[in-house]
């Protein structure tokens, strides 16, 4: 069962009877945390608790401040299955559209992003989903995505949508352009491979062949991660009870905007 988080620098010693702390190395004076906020967007299953909060409530306002940030004409909002489903069903619930699956997955294909070349990454896209198309035939039908890093799989998902009766096909994602390399343990490809950093992201509709394409911006991110962790902060200091364990709100945005929480030294 859950029990609690361990804390940022916290040994924990787990035992039969209790669980108890051993240490928690203190964070120098006035250093925020520096939580990683892809796990947010995409790295977490929905139903981990993180700060507080669990992940699939994140993306579900992250859908909703997209929604707010990026509205558009459609008739159904969908997604492409499954880690933005949340983000989907808040976009959809915030406009007060229909959300409506259009892509099924084949639970027989591995994952795509991680095929060695663009030509295998895009085969395994056509092999990996099947199209519901009786549910957005003739109609305008937005996708919610949580991320676009490469650009390779989301041509052919709007392709397969296109030739299926969709007419028009709109492109929200549910994270900002990723623009830099994490030098965190995450696996990011390099900064000439991010979308965002190349020629055709200037004209990124055209490229992948959507009618629009808006990402969240990294503010509506942050406040929408942070929203939670806030009020909470502020219930606990209402309330006179213990400062929150949480310390300084803070997280890791570097993939973002270019900012590391650390000096990076070469």
């Amino acid at each position: 069962r859950y029990y609690r988080e361990v804390l940022p620098g916290e040994i924990v010693k787990i035992s039969r009877y209790d669980v108890q702390t051993l240490d928690i190395i203190p964070r120098p004076e006035g250093d925020p945390s520096a939580f990683c906020i892809f796990e947010y967007v995409y790295f977490a299953r929905p139903d981990s608790i993180f700060e507080g909060q669990m992940v699939y409530s994140v993306r579900k306002r992250c859908g909703q401040q997209l929604a707010i940030e990026a509205p558009v004409e459609a008739d159904l909002v969908s997604t492409v299955p499954e880690s933005a489903t949340p983000a989907a069903l808040g976009y959809a619930q915030q406009c007060g559209l229909p959300y409506v699956e259009v892509l099924c997955k084949n639970r027989y294909v591995g994952r795509t992003f991680i095929q060695p070349n663009m030509r295998l990454r895009q085969l395994g896209v056509a092999k990996k989903f099947g199209v519901l198309s009786d549910n957005f035939k003739g109609k305008r039908v937005v996708i919610i995505d949580d991320s676009i890093v490469r650009g390779n799989t989301i041509s052919p998902i709007i392709k397969l949508l296109r030739e299926s009766g969709a007419r028009e096909v709109h492109i929200r994602v549910a994270s900002p352009p990723i623009r830099f390399p994490c030098y965190m343990g995450i696996n990011i490809p390099t900064k000439e491979e991010l979308i965002a950093n190349r020629p055709e992201f200037h004209d990124l509709a055209n490229y992948i062949g959507a009618d629009s394409v808006v990402y969240l911006s990294v503010e509506g991110l942050v406040s929408s991660v942070q929203e939670s962790i806030k009020a909470r902060q502020e219930n606990e200091n209402k309330l006179k009870t213990q400062k929150s364990r949480a310390g300084k709100i803070g997280h890791c945005i570097a993939c973002l905007t270019g900012e590391y929480p650390v000096e990076l030294e070469w």
